[in-house]
């Protein structure tokens, strides 16, 4: 996966996240929120991998 598809993908679970805390939905907001904070650290994990 290309790098500004794993920034959108991020972007996308952030964003929802914040739609879904706005909107009352707390534990699937939390769910968005820590899937973003997982992958953005995966990401940033094999990126400093390879170089």
């Amino acid at each position: 996966m290309s790098t500004i598809n794993k920034d959108i993908l991020i972007g996308l679970l952030f964003v929802a996240g914040v739609w879904s805390f706005i909107s009352g939905q707390f534990i699937f907001s939390t769910v968005l929120f820590a899937g973003a904070a997982i992958f953005s650290n995966m990401v940033m994990r094999t990126s400093n991998q390879s170089n």
